[in-house]
């Protein structure tokens, strides 16, 4: 490993140790909506699947 290597490497993991996460549900969200949001998703697809007869 070349020394330009090693400091891009430290610095790069030295960012990442840093950065705020994203992507990710918060702690303190809405999570009656999250609930039926995803309630309401498995319902709509319920339907498709008995619509389309696959089950």
């Amino acid at each position: 490993m070349t020394a330009t290597t090693a400091a891009i490497t430290r610095a790069g993991l030295a960012a990442a140790g840093t950065r705020d996460r994203t992507g990710g549900p918060d702690e303190d969200g809405p999570r009656l909506l999250e609930h039926l949001m995803g309630w309401t998703l498995v319902v709509v697809l319920a339907m498709f699947v008995t619509r389309a007869g696959l089950m």
